[in-house]
């Protein structure tokens, strides 16, 4: 990771459960900041995220409003096993 101390590219899925965005973001380990680009699941717009990164991060999308929320990884993980085992 070298020059970061927090890296992540995911897709993300849209109130339907389908996989219909994309986000890929950064933070600089000088920085509190998380730079980055996403594409809304729900409505397709295109945006630039900069803003301060916390836990749990999300960033509401520009063109429509909806709620993209970024989970720890071991947390997204053991939730897709539940709904799987369902």
């Amino acid at each position: 990771m070298g020059n970061y101390k927090y890296i992540t590219n995911r897709t993300l899925r849209n109130k339907a459960g389908q996989e219909n965005g994309r986000l890929k973001a950064f933070v600089k380990k000088e920085s509190d900041n998380m730079e980055g680009e996403y594409e809304c699941p729900e409505c397709g717009h295109k945006g630039k995220i900069n803003q301060v990164w916390k836990r749990p991060f999300s960033v509401k999308c520009e063109g429509c409003g909806f709620l993209i929320r970024i989970p720890k990884m071991k947390d997204e993980i053991k939730r897709e096993k539940k709904a799987a085992a369902k």
